[in-house]
């Protein structure tokens, strides 16, 4: 189960050698270990109780008729940013720690419908602002470095996954909230191009920039995913966008990336806070060269590197200020029975129900509104800068661009997470470009460093995800397979006294 993955899971369940409700335990069972003896990653807000139940009636469908679906009996974990008719959502805030709105997301309800267990609901910094941390749960700890941070927002579905709680699961991503955690914990983490992929049924945060998307362990399996979750939903307009722009099946593309394919790699730091001096960005760069290198061994074409043109200049004048507040609001008053109903209310919490750092996040979101001139000057800075990033693709004649992920390794947890007023934004995030565009973009592992787990970025055209998932799984095979997280627990260790 270590390494299983969706296609093994299915082989073994059709094969009779194991069942749906066998492989639901076992994850129950990890996750109780890790609780138990330790170290608790703070990684699920809620276990779904009729799990088992569903694997039961999954197992009597299989042996009556076949599999629901591509998904068939896989436990999934799922960021807690996204309704549940059969669990709560809490947004990771003790506001909405019994929160139940009494339907599916879009996104849930295709996966039940492919045969998903939705298996657990993940933790995920509080209302999905930067950090990892909330104060329906506490914090999240990184599965490969309990140190560590996990990365955020979507910290939960990434400790989870990394850890062996559930074989994929399900992040949302509006700076980088798949993309880091992904990074952090040795996964696959895709941010689709804004529109591929419905968001009805879930808070948002900038809807210009949200996106839902696939955490995994393979690429694969996160083809598999996005086959089930992509395409139109008339109850989120934006995917309107993607009629006709997504193929029969990611996954039927994969074995086959084409000859001509260039991949530009960008040597220019994406991201405003690095430090080169540091060592842990030396590390990173140095495991950024062994991936080139073997791409180019393997006769992958690579143009090294690609000038950026103005792309870093705009970049670091972007800005997604203004739509949150109007989003949140709007969604708080459509959703049924809400315990508040603004973004100012849950500002005006009482004290324990939000945290310090978040209610501080938040409050900076109050009063800014798509009609000012900041927010106009940042749709026009946006536009410039997605014709930027095109032209110096067309300029240099590639058809992606490649750079790390992440320039430094996770931070160290500060000791005052839980209490300071001050936001925990990781250093050296390249995730900015596709965020600010739009534009897809894809991390892959590309090894451990001193047992941390470094990620590779791979970002396209718009509506190019199958392209960056031949890419990314011809990497893969280059690379060779990442070992599970060492922090694990003994199954068997007995329950603490």
């Amino acid at each position: 189960m270590l390494d299983a993955t969706i296609d093994s899971i299915l082989r073994a369940l059709r094969d009779r050698k194991i069942t749906s409700r066998e492989v639901v335990q076992w994850h129950m069972d990890r996750i109780a270990a890790y609780d138990r003896s330790g170290p608790c990653l703070t990684a699920v807000e809620t276990l779904n109780p009729a799990a088992l139940d569903e694997a039961d009636r999954l197992d009597a469908l299989l042996r009556r008729s076949g599999p629901a679906g591509p998904l068939h009996g896989i436990p999934t974990m799922l960021k807690d940013q996204v309704e549940t008719a059969d669990m709560p959502t809490t947004f990771g805030s003790a506001l909405f720690k019994h929160y139940r709105s009494g339907r599916d997301a879009t996104v849930v309800a295709r996966l039940r419908a492919a045969g998903a267990i939705i298996l657990a609901k993940n933790t995920m910094s509080e209302f999905a602002q930067p950090g990892y941390h909330g104060s329906a749960f506490g914090y999240t700890r990184n599965a490969y470095d309990t140190r560590r941070a996990p990365g955020g927002s979507s910290c939960g579905t990434g400790a989870a996954v990394g850890a062996r709680f559930g074989v994929v699961g399900i992040g949302e991503d509006t700076g980088g909230s798949i993309r880091n955690p992904a990074s952090h914990n040795a996964l696959v983490g895709l941010r689709p191009t804004v529109g591929l992929v419905s968001r009805f049924g879930m808070l948002p945060g900038t809807p210009s920039r949200d996106t839902l998307g696939p955490m995994t362990r393979t690429v694969r399996d996160a083809a598999v995913l996005l086959d089930v979750i992509a395409g139109y939903d008339p109850n989120d307009s934006t995917t309107a966008y993607s009629v006709g722009r997504v193929p029969p099946s990611y996954t039927a593309l994969l074995d086959d990336v084409p000859a001509e394919v260039r991949i530009g790699v960008v040597r220019e730091r994406l991201s405003a806070n690095s430090d080169p001096s540091a060592d842990d960005y030396g590390q990173v760069r140095s495991a950024f060269d062994r991936a080139i290198g073997a791409m180019i061994e393997a006769g992958m074409k690579i143009v090294d590197p690609v000038a950026m043109g103005r792309v870093v200049e705009l970049l670091q004048q972007a800005s997604g200020v203004g739509e949150s507040e109007a989003a949140v609001d709007r969604y708080l008053t459509e959703i049924p029975d809400a315990p508040v109903r603004s973004l100012r209310e849950i500002v005006l919490a009482p004290d324990g129900l939000v945290m310090p750092s978040q209610r501080a996040l938040l409050a900076d979101a109050i009063g800014h509104t798509t009609n000012s001139p900041a927010y106009l000057a940042a749709l026009v800075n946006r536009r410039e800068l997605r014709r930027e990033v095109l032209k110096v693709m067309a300029d240099a004649g590639v058809d992606a661009l490649m750079f790390p992920t992440a320039d430094h390794f996770p931070p160290l947890v500060p000791d005052d997470i839980l209490t300071s007023a001050e936001s925990r934004r990781g250093r050296g995030s390249n995730n900015g470009l596709s965020s600010a565009t739009a534009f897809p973009s894809l991390t892959v592992p590309m090894g451990l460093a001193g047992g941390i787990p470094l990620g590779l970025s791979i970002l396209g055209r718009p509506f190019s995800e199958g392209l960056l998932l031949r890419i990314a799984h011809a990497y893969e095979g280059l690379r060779g397979p990442i070992p599970p997280p060492a922090s694990a627990p003994d199954l068997a260790t007995p329950a603490r006294e």
